[in-house]
């Protein structure tokens, strides 16, 4: 345990980034307690989870399913409630709590700002959109404000997609290997009136792989959750996404050139829904135009450490070989 850092509390640390961030807590000197499935606390376990945040320096909460599913029913209710309730119970323990932290951060999305083509989306002029992975954004940001907590700063982080070893690069970066490393373009699909009302049906805005792709490196994930937690004037939403976003067609000719491979095969909307169906996935993860910029933090003066894609993506694959040779 550090006297000089004092307690971090990370809830859904079972994750991708949230084992990162635990890691590097622990390498700055804190003291590391978990929240999830297992861990010093369970979910559930609301007085447990009280000793935990009582006195805590910080807590972050990543808890979530990942969307990488079919968004079947039970698919959508376990996404929602594993945002929604896991963080109404932090709340429920923050407030209960004697000694409240004064900073809890709690992840989002960028995917609640509209499909964007026409101009960026920041916190201060972005527009929300609709649709089930809209509706879920919203409901976790509204669970993060639903209890009223005097003492404890709260920060919702609007993550774009992250990337890192071990993100959602790695498929990218095999199918470039494969050969298959091409844009994904958008098309007409058959809409279904089940996903139609669900707001998972997709449709075609006829981007030709321009639809706009909004990344952050995982080192810039901490790192501004670092900067949050020492400018004490930063609360509420937080876009946490590279100032430089890219397209779909140029972040996998930039994945491509990475690995070595000089071509790759286009994959259209029809290909796209017979194999995210086959892999147990959705379309919209790859051709919705997610547009986002970090007003906020750029504005405030934080510095991305990986602000550009090929250097981004250069440190990560450097970072692959290493971890295999």
């Amino acid at each position: 345990m550090s006297d000089q850092k004092g307690r971090a509390v990370i809830a859904g640390a079972s994750g991708f980034v949230g084992q990162y961030l635990q890691d590097a807590f622990r390498d700055e000197g804190y003291e590391v307690v978990t929240i999830g499935r297992t861990g010093d606390a369970v979910w559930g376990n609301t007085m447990r989870i009280r000793e935990l945040v009582d006195g805590a320096a910080l807590v972050v909460n990543m808890a979530g399913k990942s969307v990488n599913c079919r968004y079947g029913r039970r698919n959508r209710a376990e996404i929602i409630r594993s945002r929604v309730d896991t963080t109404l119970e932090l709340a429920e323990a923050i407030r209960t709590s004697e000694h409240p932290p004064p900073l809890w951060v709690n992840a989002s999305t960028a995917t609640i700002y509209r499909h964007a083509d026409d101009r960026p989306q920041d916190e201060a002029t972005g527009e929300l959109g609709e649709g089930f992975s809209v509706s879920v954004a919203k409901a976790w940001e509204d669970a993060l404000y639903a209890v009223d907590l005097p003492g404890t700063r709260r920060v919702a982080l609007r993550m774009a997609i992250v990337f890192g070893d071990g993100s959602a690069l790695v498929p990218l970066l095999r199918l470039a290997q494969a050969g298959l490393g091409g844009p994904q373009y958008d098309g007409p699909w058959f809409p279904t009136r089940s996903r139609i009302r669900a707001g998972t049906y997709h449709h075609d805005r006829h981007t030709r792989g321009r639809q706009r792709f909004s990344w952050v490196h995982i080192a810039d994930v901490l790192g501004a959750i670092r900067f949050v937690r020492d400018h004490e004037d930063i609360d509420g939403a937080v876009n946490v996404s590279s100032p430089n976003p890219s397209d779909n067609r140029t972040v996998m000719a930039t994945i491509r050139d990475a690995v070595g491979r000089r071509f790759g095969i286009p994959t259209w909307r029809w290909m796209l829904e017979i194999g995210s169906f086959a892999i147990r996935t959705e379309t919209e993860l790859v051709l919705k135009s997610r547009w986002v910029v970090p007003t906020r933090l750029v504005e405030a003066g934080y510095e991305f450490r990986y602000p550009h894609l090929r250097g981004a993506l250069a440190g990560i694959i450097a970072e692959r070989r290493q971890h295999r040779g």
